[in-house]
């Protein structure tokens, strides 16, 4: 098999009903994400993003952990790490142990439907 005809069916793949980030609770909790900022996540969680994946996910560690200077978040970490976890492995385990987690403790969060910005 060619290596044209590996990444044709890779693409075939991606546009069928699989979510961008392969795991349907992220795609659960992408999608509660306000709109624009959940088609950005859902471009960078393509397999053809990689390489602007990496680099958006080590800038929003490094922004969640300076979440003590103004304009930065707390809110930049989780989304960090669970862009980083679609290339690293180790993350990839820990993102799914998290996601366990919430599906015990907290299923409203993956409920679709369940209103978006929800301010309770």
């Amino acid at each position: 098999m060619s290596a044209a005809s590996d990444e044709q069916s890779t693409r075939s793949r991606d546009n069928g009903s699989q979510p961008a980030g392969g795991d349907p609770r992220l795609d659960a909790l992408v999608h509660r994400l306000p709109p624009r900022l959940a088609g950005i996540v859902d471009y960078l969680l393509q397999p053809s993003s990689r390489w602007i994946r990496i680099p958006a996910g080590a800038l929003l560690v490094v922004g969640g952990v300076l979440s003590f200077l103004p304009v930065l978040g707390i809110w930049m970490l989780p989304l960090g790490f669970a862009l980083l976890a679609e290339d690293v492995p180790a993350l990839r385990a820990l993102r799914s142990k998290i996601f366990d987690w919430i599906e015990r403790r907290k299923p409203h969060w993956l409920d679709p439907a369940a209103p978006k910005n929800n301010q309770s």
